[in-house]
């Protein structure tokens, strides 16, 4: 009986403790770390802000900016840019690492990237053709997909 109200008690618990982790709030721009601030400043200054959101998450927390024209932006919680999402026009081309716009123009000229998501093993790139790239840390190409 009483390993039946154990495993019923760490459930509940369990179950707490996750329904508590998806803790999504939007906040100010002037709330995002500093280097964020600038990352939008830098590279998105024309664009209308639509709303920004802090998520967190049972053991992390990331920013989400959204524009009025579609373009979506996440950053880690360090204020770096996770992802960059730009579903109308290119992503600007200072933020993609040199060897990845190289493999783009030799292969695909007439594509633009439209999206670019890092994370610590690899990037992916969506190209205009929707067209799916990935890129391991190293910057060599390790999966295509349409």
């Amino acid at each position: 009986m009483k390993k039946l109200f154990f495993i019923t008690l760490a459930i509940l618990s369990l179950s707490f403790s996750t329904a508590k982790a998806d803790n999504d709030r939007v906040i100010s721009k002037e709330k995002l770390p500093a280097n964020t601030q600038k990352f939008i400043s830098a590279h998105f200054a024309g664009l209308k802000i639509s709303y920004v959101k802090e998520e967190r998450d049972l053991f992390e927390k990331n920013y989400q900016v959204v524009f009025t024209d579609g373009t979506k932006l996440e950053f880690q919680r360090n204020g770096e840019w996770k992802e960059v999402d730009c579903r109308y026009s290119q992503v600007p081309s200072v933020i993609v690492p040199e060897a990845i716009k190289r493999y783009v123009n030799e292969n695909y000229p007439d594509e633009k990237i439209l999206q670019i998501d890092r994370d610590r093993n690899d990037y992916e790139v969506k190209l205009s053709n929707r067209l799916e790239l990935t890129f391991d840390k190293n910057f060599n190409i390790i999966d295509i997909d349409d």
